[in-house]
């Protein structure tokens, strides 16, 4: 085997030693990204539970004032 051979088998594997580097950081990028998605899904989550329960107290509290209308009479 000639050394240009070498050299050319050599040229390769830092090649693709080079774009596995690449890909290797791209993925972290990636899971730092899907982190950061997977956060602001948890706090949208939270917001929603806490107007749920908002509309639940002001539901109750409508109920409630509904019910005590209903025990007014008006009379014309």
């Amino acid at each position: 085997m000639s050394i240009t051979r070498f050299d050319d088998l050599e040229g390769k594997i830092r090649n693709i030693v080079g774009a596995y580097d690449e890909v290797k950081k791209r993925n972290y990028e990636l899971e730092e990204k899907l982190n950061n998605k997977d956060l602001e899904l948890q706090e949208a989550y939270e917001k929603i539970r806490g107007l749920n329960e908002e509309r639940d107290t002001i539901r109750s509290k409508v109920d409630s004032l509904l019910g005590l209308l209903q025990d007014v009479n008006i009379a014309r």
